[in-house]
């Protein structure tokens, strides 16, 4: 085969890709603002994305709070810019790692989750019985899950900022010996509110990203439990790409 051909099969392959699941995102949005509403079905997941995580999110929020300020100390004391470490830490957590780390971490809890769950109702086809008894799948299933996920991970980036913040207060007073309320007074004098903003709303981008990626695989999986399998890999490998790649675009926008 000729290899443009080849390429540009598998460039249009890429657009079209695109194009479903833009199409499939805009559809889970249109289902979120429009009646019926599944209040029921919003609380569950509430509770399954967004309270089930906090262990793993609080996990890692401490340990690399604890790491993030070990490595600023090393790397500070070459240019005797020890005292720099609170300002450093809370400034990666808020506006970098809290989010990036927290939304890497629910895609492979969450979006993986998603995937499976909605995946093994379509090859089971529990989805075309719905939609033979007049219930859209997309209020039902897929909008509740989408903004269950917009509503709760900036809850739990707000607490991952808190304990990541401790994990490195910990450390630098107790090895490093940084003074207690030194240490958090130039913490809260150095951290501003658009440190904080954005943070937050990378995480309810980062939440939309997770649930509808996770959505978009599981419902068009086919091929029984090999399929459902396959959407699960491809919900989190795609998730984790999204999130690096509109990390970057939002810092951007926010530091221009």
């Amino acid at each position: 085969m000729n290899p443009f051909t080849s390429i540009g099969r598998s460039t249009l392959s890429i657009f079209a890709e695109i194009g479903r699941f833009s199409m499939f995102a805009a559809r889970a949005v249109a289902a979120i603002f429009s009646p019926p509403y599944f209040a029921g079905q919003l609380g569950r997941q509430c509770f399954q994305i967004g309270y089930l995580s906090l262990p793993v999110i609080g996990l890692t929020a401490v340990f690399i709070g604890a790491a993030l300020a070990l490595n600023i100390y090393v790397g500070g004391a070459r240019f005797n810019a020890e005292s720099f470490v609170p300002n450093i830490v809370v400034l990666g957590i808020t506006r970098e790692l809290g989010p990036v780390l927290a939304g890497l971490m629910l895609a492979g809890r969450v979006s993986a989750g998603i995937a499976a769950e909605i995946g093994t109702m379509r090859v089971t086809e529990q989805i075309d019985a719905m939609t033979t008894l007049s219930t859209d799948p997309f209020k039902f299933l897929i909008a509740p899950r989408v903004l269950a996920a917009v509503l709760t991970l900036p809850v739990l980036v707000a607490v991952a900022d808190i304990i990541g913040v401790m994990g490195g207060y910990l450390v630098a007073v107790n090895s490093l010996d940084f003074n207690g309320a030194t240490y958090l007074r130039n913490t809260f004098n150095f951290l501003e509110t658009q440190d904080v903003v954005l943070g937050l709303t990378k995480a309810a981008v980062f939440g939309f990203i997770i649930a509808v990626m996770g959505a978009y695989q599981g419902y068009n999986s086919s091929g029984g439990a090999l399929g459902v399998g396959r959407a699960t890999t491809n919900a989190v490998v795609g998730a984790i790409v999204l999130i690096l790649a509109v990390n970057y675009l939002i810092t951007a926008f926010f530091v221009e």
